[in-house]
């Protein structure tokens, strides 16, 4: 089965988000029983050293030296992180290194471990031993026992709604689920993430199964290499084959139903705009971890990612509202503040030779002491998602979807780029 034809990539944004946000459905249910042991009330004092001695530290850290805007005041999330895709650089993060369950947004590990492993177009008849061992109340996209789909769609239901039966069934094509953990774990310590421990690929609350915003966001930078990733995290909505029927004279016919993407920045929702430039990429919400989310973004050539994990207040898309602060305060803040830290590459890019893609040392951003200057408390800063987008509602913005070329360190070498039309 081809890609279909239909798919909508994140080439076109909505200026009003009410009228896009009429024709979303309410996205599938992602919450999973809560667990009898919850997350710790505090963050360790001491946490993992790796991108920089500050982002071990608990609390927030910033180097707000003059000329540098303030932090958004009211950030509720027990941690988060500001990022540069490009250099690496940490401009800001919060509890950076605090092992908190991942829900969802752990299949961007998932995604960047497996996808590289069967082609687009390779398809797969579903056997019933595929879909078993799905937690109760897990997101699904609607797998059919006895179907066959493309790996593309596969793909689709993963990122869009964020299926975990997609994730079972890509498992088992991977050799099933203990397989795939044990990959996604040997590929997490590659990555340096070092915070993560998988015990379900889909993000689904298991003892023992904890991220940390700074390794959710190494995920996200990797995956990004990743033309097909970049593809999945950006698609708005698609078609997705649906079940088999048996109509008049015994004929067959398989018809298709419409999925849409959670990721409320990406598609938007009552109240919520879409955040300009976003291009992806993975969200999340399990009972014990809270609402997670990974962005993506571009504004006048810089390219920041940003996750935060579990927030305290109960707004709303409160998630989506604190990550366009941060979003908004990053990309004043890009060029001007002095990182607090990086984002490490891979152990299999850094060869220890010099050569691009090799890890700084500890605590060092381009040969540079990482975070030099004094940490700062959330409670200081400006508000404001200033994502209004000032067009007259139900106007499309049309965005050209280019490629561009950034350092060759180790960032991400083509993400799409988004410019509004003329």
């Amino acid at each position: 089965m081809s890609a279909p034809s239909t798919t909508v990539r994140r080439s076109v944004l909505v200026a009003s988000a009410a009228l896009l946000s009429a024709s979303l459905t309410a996205p599938a249910a992602l919450a999973a029983p809560a667990l009898k042991t919850g997350s710790p009330a505090a963050p360790p004092a001491h946490m993992s050293g790796v991108g920089g001695a500050r982002l071990g530290q608990a609390g927030t850290q910033v180097s707000l030296t003059p000329g540098v805007p303030v932090l958004p005041k009211d950030l509720s999330g027990r941690s988060w992180i500001v990022a540069d895709a490009e250099s690496g650089q940490v401009l800001a993060s919060h509890n950076a290194h605090w092992r908190l369950p991942p829900a969802s947004t752990l299949k961007m590990l998932f995604a960047d471990t497996v996808l590289p492993k069967f082609p687009k177009t390779q398809k797969h008849k579903v056997a019933p031993s595929d879909l078993a061992g799905m937690g109760e109340g897990s997101s699904l996209v609607g797998i059919k026992e006895n179907e066959t789909y493309a790996v593309h769609d596969l793909w689709l239901g993963v990122f869009l709604r964020s299926g975990n039966d997609a994730v079972h069934v890509l498992s088992a094509m991977n050799g099933g689920v203990p397989q795939t953990v044990k990959d996604m774990n040997a590929h997490a310590q590659d990555l340096q993430a070092l915070d993560t421990h998988v015990v379900s690929p889909d993000g689904y609350d298991a003892p023992g199964q904890v991220s940390s915003a700074y390794d959710l966001t190494l995920f996200a930078r990797s995956g990004l290499q990743k033309k097909d990733f970049r593809e999945y995290c950006s698609t708005v909505r698609a078609e997705f084959p649906g079940e088999t029927k048996k109509g008049k004279k015994g004929k067959t016919s398989r018809g298709s139903f419409e999925i849409q993407n959670t990721n409320r920045l990406l598609s938007g929702d009552p109240g919520l705009s879409v955040y300009p430039g976003i291009a992806g990429v993975k969200n999340g919400y399990t009972t014990n971890a809270g609402n997670t989310f990974t962005g993506v973004a571009e504004r006048n050539g810089k390219v920041l990612l940003v996750t935060v994990m579990n927030p305290q207040k109960t707004e709303h898309d409160e998630v989506y509202r604190e990550t366009g602060r941060l979003f908004d305060w990053g990309f004043k803040a890009v060029g001007k503040v002095q990182p607090v830290g990086t984002l490490v590459a891979p152990r299999s890019a850094a060869a220890g030779n010099g050569q691009p893609g090799s890890t700084p040392g500890p605590g060092q951003v381009g040969g540079r002491t990482a975070g030099a200057g004094a940490s700062a408390s959330a409670k200081s800063g400006s508000g404001g998602m200033g994502v209004a987008l000032g067009i007259a509602g139900g106007v499309l913005v049309l965005l050209a979807a280019g490629a561009f070329l950034v350092n060759r360190r180790w960032p991400l070498p083509e993400l799409m780029r988004r410019r509004s039309r003329p």
